[in-house]
């Protein structure tokens, strides 16, 4: 009887931290935090591509070569971004290439979720960010 009392305390206690891990995991969302692409820089650049969406929506992206404004729409663990109009700089095709196909990917994105200190946007494609530490 007392290993039955034990085992129902122990299930009691494993269930109550998995909550615990989800709540610590699906926090709210981290608005006014540069999220960083997770990737490694494209060969002749260190630019890596980040978004920060504050808490009216208002969103800044900045990709490989392009930069400019969306609009993100955030409820409970959905996200939605409309990327707006974006200013070019010179870049190479595969740069280019690149941003195309990183816009198409963040206007796609339906949820997202944290865990610790990398935000992950699902969608058609998965992008994983970390939170920038500066």
């Amino acid at each position: 009887m007392q290993s039955l009392k034990f085992s129902c305390v122990a299930c009691a206690f494993a269930a109550l931290l998995a909550v615990m891990d989800f709540a610590l995991a699906q926090s709210a969302f981290p608005f006014e935090r540069d999220l960083v692409l997770e990737t490694r820089p494209m060969r002749g650049s260190k630019r890596l591509p980040v978004i920060a969406i504050e808490p009216s929506g208002r969103a800044q992206i900045d990709l490989w070569c392009k930069r400019g404004q969306g609009q993100a729409t955030i409820a409970g663990n959905t996200i939605t971004i409309a990327v707006g109009p974006m200013n070019g700089e010179p870049c190479t095709p595969e740069r280019a290439q690149a941003d195309e196909e990183l816009i198409a990917a963040l206007s796609q994105v339906t949820n997202w979720n944290q865990r610790g200190d990398v935000v992950t946007l699902t969608g058609a494609v998965t992008l994983r960010f970390r939170l920038a530490t500066n």
